[in-house]
């Protein structure tokens, strides 16, 4: 069975306001995977909120304390102009972070194959001691960190196909060499880190891989870098656990794309990632919603990339 992990908190976050990331996101989503030809394959579950010190593995506890204690009447901007919170958001941000934690630990015992966090806000910008680019946690570094630490695990990869780099998860996990960071991305673009020459550093050297996509990169360009340089860096390193950071403004009608993805990459994308996990991890999967702004192409994109998942689960055994 594959887990959809939602809460009603990521519809709040942020309504009422007028922003790119938007509630209608994951309600578009949620809408398009119900009435889906998978729907009787997915198991929808509610999130719980994260424990404080799961959030303190990788965020400074003086951030993780100001996010929770933030009383907030209207909205308030939380960085330089980007990453807004309205009253919801300190609640739905510990939920976020705390669906990933609860994912991969039902997938770890048995209870899910693989799963889908659908969640808001997003993560992967979000830094050990502050929020950028709409995110505020960064859930699927949580996530990872805790299947090190509960989870006992020596070995995670996280692959990031959001059309913006990973920065923070990047800053999290570049001097550790238990995590491998890879992350395709569009290259210049926001937030202009991600160069190919970032590669770790201290113990973590050679555990940090940039892929820089250019404008106009398309399906080709995408899945000749998954076959030629993702699928040996993760063959070689041998995860024990796979997460995605699944932003879905790679296609080419996202209106914060550069690049020309069709949906039917991420599906291709997806099966990539899922028979290198059954090599080496016994499928183990999890996914998170990072991008992805046109909720047209972004909940068909989601319904193809779960239906890839469906399928993996499938041919286990």
């Amino acid at each position: 069975m594959i887990g959809y992990l939602h809460h009603e908190l990521f519809t709040k976050h942020l309504e009422g306001y007028p922003h790119v990331e938007r509630p209608e996101r994951v309600k578009a989503i949620l809408a398009q995977i119900k009435r889906s030809s998978i729907a009787g394959s997915v198991s929808f579950i509610e999130a719980e909120p994260a424990e404080r010190a799961w959030l303190e593995r990788v965020h400074d506890r003086r951030y993780v304390e100001g996010i929770l204690s933030l009383e907030i009447d209207d909205a308030v901007v939380l960085d330089w102009g980007d990453t807004v919170a309205t009253p919801a958001s300190p609640q739905a941000a510990l939920y976020a972070a705390g669906a990933g934690v609860q994912a991969v630990r039902m997938v770890l015992e048995g209870k899910l194959t693989s799963a889908f966090c659908a969640v808001r806000p997003p993560g992967h910008h979000a830094e050990p001691n502050r929020a950028m680019g709409f995110c505020i946690f960064n859930n699927i570094a949580v996530a990872a960190a805790d299947l090190l630490e509960s989870g006992g695990l020596e070995r995670v990869a996280i692959v990031d196909w959001d059309v913006h780099h990973g920065n923070g998860t990047e800053r999290m996990f570049v001097e550790d060499d238990k995590v491998l960071y890879i992350s395709l991305h569009q290259y210049p673009h926001y937030p202009g880190t991600g160069h190919a020459d970032t590669v770790g550093e201290g113990r973590g050297t050679g555990f940090n891989l940039n892929i820089p996509m250019g404008v106009g990169a398309g399906d080709e360009e995408y899945l000749e870098a998954f076959q030629e340089t993702i699928v040996p860096a993760l063959d070689d390193f041998k995860p024990q656990f796979v997460l995605i950071s699944a932003g879905f403004d790679a296609h080419g009608d996202d209106p914060l794309s550069g690049t020309l993805l069709t949906g039917e990459a991420y599906g291709a994308m997806t099966e990539i990632l899922c028979t290198v996990a059954r090599r080496h991890c016994s499928g183990r999967i999890v996914s998170f919603l990072e991008g992805g702004y046109d909720t047209d192409v972004l909940a068909q994109s989601v319904e193809t990339h779960m239906t890839a998942l469906v399928a993996c689960a499938g041919g286990q055994g």
